[in-house]
């Protein structure tokens, strides 16, 4: 902000003199550490300053009980040397106040009796001194804390200003920006100048979010802070410069990291300028800005009297007192402080035994005038007033209301605060079902289980209760929290309770832990459990239990392959709720998925899709994405999957089956797609250590592309090795017909370890184990196996080689829509032609590599094509690829990105399956398209 003085004499033209306030008046910023004014004015009283000649004299009122007359003028007059020496005799008034100047100036007068005669004199001799420093601008700051002679020099000064005077005057307001109280805007006295003398007035608002940050990391000396730690500041300090400083002077470091970060220390500045205009505030005034502090949020006017215990009109003059001291502020019909630690350090006035009767009375006012009644605020005012039992009570009817809408996630909050509110037994005991029935559908951190175990072992429930919040909790247990078999075991301790009471709540538990995992029972032993549930199914009267059973036992069959379980689907009711069918329909996909049936796996996937889009349950919507992530990279559609697989990842690491899986899928996407080796195996192993029980999924999917990365680098005993985990599983549990992505590279890998008879063994526990069974994934996966076993014949012995299996395997895969096993297949069959010197191996794999550049496996086209230079021959591109150019091909551009990751030619070789020298070349070809020296000079900008 600057001020433009009036027309200048005859003589050099105007310019733009000193008149702009330095520092912090003119933009937001980095500011001095007394901050910006809220308000500030300039005043300009003559004829055009040359700058270069101007004096700048700067004055700083300071905060002080008791302030010296003048003091801040007096300050900065006392640095002005040499003075004029044709000064008038009244500045010689001045020699006791101006020691430093008492040699340049005039004798001192006599005293005079008078004090007030006295004050006037020195008023007038610092004018006179003033006036007499010729081209000067004088800037006045912090005027909020100006002493009233000081005030009455600058009207004085202000009312007939010497000629060559510029004059700057801020303030500022430590609760807000400005007030327009009386005196203008922040300042303590209204300006008047003569009309002649140009002025200009500004009032500073507050920072934007976007601002606050940036001072924020000016004071932290980093170059920026999170977002969300930029917008909470704000929140907490209303975008005041002064305040954010305060702030982060008592909490360095702060703005490492916004996640869970705590509220951050009252300074003490804040607290006593809060505290100095409470003061000021009559005792009617005082008892509104108690109610707006226990009140912690918008209010309108009856609602402060109220709770202030004043009729309208009395809380109408206490609120206009409050808001010309700047305590708080209006905002559309209610009010206000104007930010967070303001709020704080008013409550922090209120007296401690005043708050409960407060806190007491706004619960009150608020159940009786508000609506829709703000049922957790209301809440929280009775537990700060020390009445549990209603406390206990509105945060039960919050949760209710949040479950009636759908909301499962605030509902499961909602209910665990009522239990942490040590509510009678018989309200717990019913809060804990309700918390168990509704957390299934809100993917609920480690709390939940611990308060159910809780109230379970107080032994005060029936043994109804009892029964089904412990099949609840093993529900929990089973989908949320990484606990499998101790889930399963839960649950199964609570069918005893349930069937004393419920002969359909023990069915459903039952039919619950039928459902097999390979982490779980043998599946002889769910097939018991599922038997049981079946016998029960007859005396399930109520159809919402017997849904519920006949949703679990359709799951369960269609994940064994039971060839029964297509009919299982068709005795599901058509009355499903919108919970039931999301999950159920879920299920249903996800084993179509593994085991073989793409066509059922769509039509499942669009129901359960449909079904969780009308609910707003996370644990659900999570449930459908994970399976349709699943069927995606099943069915080779990789475009766009992996950042889809990463945002999953990073939303659903609260759910361990779904973490687990949104990790699997990453972690092969990095190897197929990208040829990230060592990043792919971290990811796998990370989604077998999460995963919970795994109906078939991640351990035998990362295991088998764990083995695919020891083949390729020729380490058969480690590929072995690595397949060992899953098929103890696999074996331990009997789920053969889960066994389809691991079972092909399996036999590979033991064929080349030279353990055959183990490979055949494999492949007769494969058969016997998916006969009779409706998986077609893994009957074609034993048609892989036995092709792979099958020798193939020298080109000149004339017998039968192993076509058919192959044809019959490529055939199987490419009619369930898996492309990327039936690359496979052709991948092993041009190898197996290869190695026993038949022409159209080289043939065959091109149709592999072309198969795989389909869907975008990078690393597999990769290893095919070492593999045909291995046998001397050279690699084919495509139709239609037959060069690049100036562009990168897709390999070079692979080969550029791992060198722009700073990772070394061997490096690279390693991740992709090349030679340290082709790695060279690639690297070499890569700096020369791009037009780059170095491969650190390789980045983003080149969009690798």
């Amino acid at each position: 902000m600057a001020a433009s003085g009036p027309p200048a004499p005859p003589g050099p033209p105007a310019a733009p003199g000193p008149l702009a306030p330095p520092g912090p008046l003119a933009a937001p910023g980095p500011f001095a550490s007394t901050g910006p004014p809220a308000s500030a004015a300039a005043v300009d009283s003559g004829a055009a300053v040359d700058s270069t000649r101007t004096v700048t004299l700067l004055a700083r009122c300071r905060e002080s009980d008791d302030p010296a007359p003048f003091a801040p003028i007096v300050e900065a007059l006392s640095r002005c040397r040499p003075l004029p020496a044709d000064l008038t005799p009244v500045t010689g008034a001045l020699r006791g106040l101006l020691p430093e100047l008492a040699d340049l100036l005039p004798p001192a007068p006599p005293s005079l009796d008078d004090p007030r005669a006295e004050h006037h004199r020195v008023l007038r001799a610092l004018c006179a001194l003033t006036a007499a420093l010729g081209r000067v601008v004088l800037a006045v700051e912090d005027l909020q804390w100006a002493d009233a002679s000081t005030c009455a020099f600058l009207r004085t000064v202000i009312a007939d200003p010497p000629p060559h005077l510029g004059l700057v005057l801020t303030a500022r307001s430590p609760t807000a920006p400005h007030t327009d109280v009386e005196g203008g805007g922040g300042l303590p006295f209204a300006l008047c100048p003569p009309t002649h003398v140009s002025w200009a007035e500004r009032h500073l608002v507050p920072l934007s979010v976007t601002e606050t940050g940036t001072l924020a990391a000016h004071l932290l000396g980093t170059e920026a802070v999170p977002e969300e730690f930029a917008d909470r500041l704000h929140r907490w300090t209303g975008g005041l410069p002064y305040v954010v400083e305060e702030v982060l002077r008592e909490w360095p470091g702060s703005g490492a990291g916004a996640a869970g970060m705590p509220e951050p220390p009252l300074p003490a500045a804040v607290r006593r300028g809060v505290m100095e205009r409470l003061r000021r505030l009559p005792s009617d005034a005082r008892r509104v800005v108690a109610a707006a502090a226990v009140l912690d949020g918008p209010a309108s006017v009856p609602l402060l009297g109220a709770v202030a215990g004043l009729d309208e009109r009395e809380a109408r003059r206490a609120l206009t007192a409050a808001l010309k001291e700047g305590v708080v502020r209006a905002a559309d019909g209610t009010y206000v402080f104007p930010y967070g630690l303001a709020l704080r350090a008013a409550y922090e006035a209120v007296a401690e035994p005043e708050r409960p009767v407060l806190h007491l009375r706004a619960a009150r006012v608020m159940a009786r005038r508000t609506s829709p009644l703000p049922l957790v605020r209301i809440a929280e005012h009775y537990r700060r007033a020390g009445r549990r039992t209603q406390a206990v009570r509105y945060l039960e009817a919050a949760a209710d209301r949040a479950a009636g809408g759908g909301d499962a996630g605030t509902a499961t909050a909602h209910y665990l605060d009522a239990l942490r509110g040590g509510p009678p037994a018989v309200v717990r005991d019913r809060i804990a079902l309700k918390l168990a029935r509704v957390a299934l559908n809100a993917r609920p951190g480690p709390q939940v289980p611990a308060a159910l175990r809780q109230v379970l072992d107080q032994r005060s429930l029936g043994p109804g209760p009892s029964g089904e919040i412990r099949l609840l909790l093993g529900l929990l247990l089973r989908n949320q929290s990484g606990s499998g078999l101790e889930a399963l075991e839960e649950i199964a301790r609570a069918v005893p309770d349930l069937l004393a009471v419920s002969t359909g709540q023990a069915a459903r538990a039952l039919a619950i832990i039928a459902i097999p995992s390979l982490k779980g029972w043998p599946v002889g032993e769910h097939r018991r459990l599922l038997a049981e549930a079946e016998r029960l199914l007859p005396r399930v009267d109520e159809a919402d239990l017997r849904s519920a059973v006949l949703a679990n036992r359709a799951t369960a069959l269609a994940l064994m392959g039971d060839p029964s379980a297509r009919e299982a689907v068709d005795d599901l009711p058509d009355a499903l709720t919108v919970e039931a069918a999301a999950r159920v329909h879920a299920n249903l996909a996800g084993a179509a998925t593994a085991l073989g049936h793409p066509e059922r796996a769509r039509a499942f996937q669009d129901r359960a899709w449909r079904a969780v889009r009308t609910n707003h349950a996370p644990y659900l919507e999570a449930f459908v994405e994970t399976t349709d992530m699943l069927a995606a990279f099943t069915a080779g559609r990789w475009a766009g999957l992996l950042e889809r697989a990463e945002r999953a990842e990073e939303q659903y690491r609260d759910v361990p089956d779904f973490h687990a899986e949104a990790l699997l899928i990453c972690g092969l996407l990095r190897l197929h797609a990208k040829g990230q080796t060592d990043v792919a195996r971290r990811l796998l192993e990370q989604a077998v250590r999460t995963t919970a029980l795994d109906t078939g999924i991640v351990l035998t999917s990362a295991a088998a592309a764990a083995v695919r990365v020891h083949l390729a680098a020729d380490r058969p005993a480690q590929a072995v090795q690595a397949m060992e985990g899953a098929l103890r599983h696999l074996r331990r549990t009997g789920a053969w017909v889960w066994a389809t992505a691991l079972a092909p590279p399996a036999v590979e890998a033991l064929l080349r370890y030279g353990r055959p008879e183990e490979a055949h063994r494999l492949v007769t526990e494969l058969d016997e184990g998916t006969t009779a069974r409706d998986a077609p994934a893994a009957r074609a996966a034993l048609l892989t196996c036995r092709a792979l076993l099958t020798p193939v014949a020298a080109p000149e012995s004339g017998a039968e080689g192993t076509d058919p299996l192959y044809a019959a395997a490529t055939d199987a895969w490419s009619a369930l829509e898996r492309p990327y096993e039936a690359a496979y297949v052709k991948e092993a069959r041009g190898f197996r032609l290869l190695a026993a010197g038949a022409a159209d191996g080289r043939a065959v794999l091109h149709e592999a590599i072309a198969a795989y550049q389909d869907i975008d496996a990078v690393w597999d086209v990769l290893r095919c094509q070492r593999g045909l230079r291995e046998h001397g021959l050279v690699t084919a591109r495509r139709p239609g690829a037959l060069g690049y150019g100036d562009h990168l091909s897709p390999r070079e551009r692979a080969v550029a990105r791992l060198a722009a990751l700073g990772l070394s030619n061997r490096e690279i070789a390693r991740e992709l399956v090349l030679s340290h020298r082709t790695v060279e070349h690639h690297v070499a070809r890569a700096l020369r398209k791009l037009g780059v020296s170095s491969r650190t000079e390789i980045g983003s900008q080149h969009g690798l």
